[in-house]
C-alpha cells in the first residue's frame, strides 16, 4: 500500500524476531529504516540486506540502548544519514527470568535498564526532533506480562509495566505537538525469548488465549504498522494488549 512511502523509522533491538519483522514490514510500506543491534552483526547484514531488496535506504547502528550517550550518538547518526526520524519503535529486550526470592540485583537491574531505561533513552532523544518536525510516531513494544504479571518474571513485567506507564505519560506530554505514543503488548510470539520460558509460565496463560497460545513475529510487526501509520493519527496513549480480555 505504500503507507510509509517518504517516511523513516527507527526500530531498537532489530537483528532477530520481533524487531526484524518489524522492520521488514515498515520497509515493505515504503518507510527507509535505520535499526540497533547490540551484537550479532551476521543477522544484522542479513537484515540490512533484506530491507534494502524492498526498494528502500537501510542503515544498522551497533549499540547499547541501555546508554544514553549512546542513545544519543545513534540518533544524531540516523539523522544525518537518512535525514529524519519519523517513527520510533522501542523494541529492545531481554529476559532474565528468576522467582523473585532467586532473582538477583543484577538481573533486577539488566532488565529494568535493558528493556524500560533504554525506552526512556530514546524518546527523550527522538521527540526533540519530532517536536521540531510537528509530527511523529512512538510505538514500545511492551508484554501482556506488564498488564497481568507473570511468575517468574517480576523484573520483565515490572519493566513492561513501566514502559506502558511512560506511553501514555509521553502520550499526553506531546499530544499537542502532533506526536503520537501507543504501545502493543503482545503474549507469546514465536521468538528465541519465548523459547527459554519455563512451561509452567506459558501454562499459567495458556487459558487466556482463545485462538492460540503463541503468535508469530509478523502479526506483531502489523499492529506496529497501524499505529506507524495514518490510520492511528487520531489516536494516542493507548494499549493494544494481545490477549482476550
Amino acid at each position: 500500500m505504500g503507507w510509509l512511502t517518504g517516511r523513516t523509522a527507527l526500530v531498537t533491538g532489530a537483528s532477530r524476531g520481533i524487531g526484524k519483522a518489524i522492520t521488514l514490514l515498515l520497509a515493505e510500506e515504503g518507510a527507509d529504516i535505520a535499526f540497533t543491534y547490540k551484537s550479532a552483526s551476521s543477522s544484522a547484514d542479513e537484515v540490512i540486506d533484506a530491507i534494502k531488496a524492498k526498494g528502500v535506504r537501510a542503515v544498522a547502528h551497533q549499540a547499547d540502548a541501555k546508554d544514553p550517550a549512546s542513545t544519543e550518538q545513534v540518533v544524531s547518526e540516523v539523522i544525518r544519514e537518512l535525514g529524519r526520524i519519523d517513527i520510533l519503535v522501542n523494541n529492545a529486550g531481554i529476559t532474565r527470568d528468576r522467582l523473585l526470592v532467586r532473582m538477583s540485583e543484577e538481573d533486577w537491574d539488566e532488565v529494568i535498564d535493558t528493556n524500560l531505561k533504554s525506552a526512556f533513552n530514546y524518546c527523550k532523544a527522538v521527540v526533540r526532533h519530532m517536536v521540531s518536525q510537528r509530527r511523529g510516531k512512538i510505538i514500545n513494544v511492551a508484554s501482556i506480562a506488564g498488564v497481568i504479571g507473570n511468575p517468574g518474571q517480576t523484573n520483565y513485567a515490572a519493566a513492561k509495566s513501566g514502559m506502558i506507564g511512560l506511553t501514555k505519560t509521553v502520550a499526553k506530554e506531546y499530544a499537542s505537538r502532533n506526536i503520537q505514543v501507543n504501545a502493543v503488548a503482545p503474549g507469546f510470539v514465536a521468538t528465541e525469548m519465548v523459547e527459554q520460558l519455563d512451561p509452567a509460565q506459558m501454562s499459567g496463560l495458556a487459558g487466556l488465549y482463545p485462538i492460540k497460545l503463541v503468535a508469530q513475529p509478523e502479526e506483531i510487526a502489523e499492529l506496529v504498522l497501524f499505529f506507524a501509520s495514518p490510520a492511528s493519527d487520531y489516536i494516542t496513549g493507548q494499549v493494544l494488549p494481545g490477549i482476550y480480555d
